[in-house]
């Protein structure tokens, strides 16, 4: 086709500069003011000609923020994501915000208090505002708020009662967002106030806001510092927590599970499985089935991934015998096999009975052990040399025989009783199986 060029003379509409974004500008008690803004110029030089307009002194005493629910500031780092259309809100700048609202937090007014921290848990979700807070030692002031604060609040009548547990409520909330930053260490926090935090997982198990943020900000200090997980777990036990499974506040269940998690996580090796063995007693599986699994509600995403993680730290528990060889000098090891073979076979044969020569009795084992299904039928230590799955194959042979005995006994004689080319031998289907399901589930992997 033919290019066409448009006469000198003709008015073409231009595309706006890429640098100027329309907006609206609030400010409370006077109409919205419709501006662009050039991205080009210093956002000081921006707000100046904001507050000029509303003949506001101290421009630099204010700042921008989005107009929507998230109240985030505009800083000259996040300034290229205002849209064309975007609302704004002019207000006071974060380090005014913050050093008014740390004074508010100080109130003797126990309205002005909670009001004050009800204001601090949503502007703290800004790291712009959370960094101006945080520099005027916020984090520690709350903290100690919770640390000796709380007393003084809770021997107040008993109207004030449900105040309190809002005010509690709203600190934790902003300690936790806080927090989220990644501004300040988790290394810095005192005895006192982990204490008072896995104490609130019991005092406050009904106050949902209060338990979610307490199991929010033991599962961080277990993550985020060695010394924490220590000192957690010496304040929290699995039988506190578990109670909270068999509630109906899937949030709940969630950061209950998080804090299992954790503590199973950071746990030494060697205690690891002693926590399993823990979890096991208190009928963690059966109770997850019931109350999260088979509940009547969908399981979200984040409950999904919790369970996920939970079932990658047991199965992993099973790497060390699914890595480890069999030594076929260790009598110790040997036995279990022998004890596979006489629950089989004569439970009145046992490896001391004189009866017989001992040719004789060599090959009624070795006759046995074809029938079991291994390989090496002289010396069936020899099938479990093989890692994966190691010892761990035996592990499973031997509590199906113990706690499974007649499906044991009929699967062995069935076997050992069909043609060559029909059988499923149980030694070498019991190494086979777990193998294969130690390659599905992952058994090992992080």
């Amino acid at each position: 086709c033919p290019v066409v060029l448009a006469p000198k003379n003709s008015s073409v509409a231009m595309p706006p500069p890429a640098d100027i974004v329309k907006v609206a500008i609030e400010w409370p008690g006077a109409f919205p003011k419709l501006m662009e803004i050039d991205q080009k110029k210093p956002l000081s030089s921006i707000i100046k000609e904001v507050c000029d307009g509303w003949s506001l002194a101290n421009h630099d005493q204010f700042a921008l923020q989005h107009a929507d629910s998230s109240n985030f500031y505009i800083t000259e780092k996040n300034r290229n994501e205002i849209k064309n259309g975007a609302i704004l809100r002019l207000t006071t700048s974060p380090a005014q915000n913050a050093q008014q609202l740390h004074e508010r937090i100080q109130s003797s007014s126990m309205d002005a208090k909670l009001e004050a921290l009800k204001d601090l848990a949503n502007y703290s979700r800004d790291v712009t505002f959370a960094q101006e807070f945080i520099n005027l030692d916020g984090i520690s002031l709350l903290t100690q708020m919770v640390e000796s604060g709380t007393e003084r609040y809770q021997k107040l009548q008993k109207i004030m009662k449900p105040c309190f547990g809002d005010m509690l409520s709203f600190t934790l909330t902003a300690f936790v967002e806080l927090m989220d930053h990644g501004i300040v260490s988790w290394d810095t926090f005192s005895v006192a106030f982990i204490k008072k935090i896995a104490s609130y997982v019991n005092k406050f198990a009904s106050d949902i806001s209060i338990l979610q943020r307490s199991l929010a900000i033991l599962e961080s200090m277990v993550l985020n510092s060695h010394d924490l997980y220590q000192k957690v777990a010496q304040e929290i036990t699995i039988g506190q927590l578990i109670p909270h499974l068999q509630g109906t506040d899937q949030e709940i269940q969630t950061y209950t599970i998080a804090v299992i998690n954790a503590l199973f996580l950071k746990a030494p090796d060697d205690k690891r499985q002693e926590m399993a063995n823990i979890l096991a007693q208190k009928q963690l599986r059966s109770i997850i089935l019931t109350h999260v699994i088979r509940a009547q509600r969908a399981i979200n995403n984040e409950m999904a991934h919790q369970l996920y993680v939970l079932q990658v730290l047991t199965f992993n528990l099973l790497e060390d015998r699914m890595m480890t060889k069999m030594d076929p000098q260790d009598q110790a090891q040997r036995d279990i096999i022998f004890e596979l073979r006489r629950i089989a076979f004569d439970a009145e044969s046992e490896p001391n009975n004189s009866s017989g020569s001992m040719e004789k009795r060599k090959s009624m084992y070795t006759r046995d052990y074809k029938k079991l299904g291994f390989i090496n039928h002289v010396n069936p230590a020899m099938d479990f040399t093989q890692t994966p799955p190691g010892m761990l194959a035996l592990d499973n042979m031997l509590y199906f025989a113990k706690h499974h005995h007649d499906a044991y006994i009929r699967i062995v004689l069935e076997n050992s009783s069909r043609e060559d080319k029909h059988e499923c031998p149980f030694g070498r289907s019991s190494i086979e199986l777990t193998k294969m399901l130690c390659e599905i589930l992952k058994v090992g992997e992080l």
